[in-house]
């Protein structure tokens, strides 16, 4: 629940509409750009996955890992002790199917969030 609260409060919602636009706004403006261009739909495509690949996922997991961090203090403010959160990451990684490479992930891979997750000092 904290996790979720965090999101609103970091406003990641926020983030990821600016992120977006400015996104959005780079590709209309590269595909203006390239309208005469016989490669344009080559070009355009890469465009699209290098702005995915290359700057919305990667957002998107910082956002995650970010809102494990200050879930977490919150958990702990709230009485809770942060480090079940372990389990939590460990029964999701076991439950949660094949995932693909993180680098096409919006969420980091549970393993990593117990293993590494700075607040729980490992």
């Amino acid at each position: 629940m904290g996790h979720e609260v965090a999101h609103a409060t970091a406003n990641h919602g926020g983030e990821r509409l600016t992120q977006s636009l400015i996104v959005q706004t780079g590709l209309q403006v590269a595909d203006v750009s390239l309208a005469n261009s016989e490669y344009r739909e080559l070009l355009m495509a890469g465009l699209g996955v290098g702005a995915q690949f290359g700057v919305l996922l990667p957002y998107s997991r910082l956002h995650e890992s970010e809102a494990d961090r200050i879930g977490l203090v919150y958990m702990a403010k709230a009485g809770y002790d942060p480090k079940e959160a372990i389990p939590l990451w460990e029964r999701m990684a076991k439950e949660g199917g094949a995932r693909g490479p993180d680098f096409m992930s919006t969420h980091p891979d549970p393993l990593k969030r117990a293993r590494e997750h700075p607040i729980l000092g490992c």
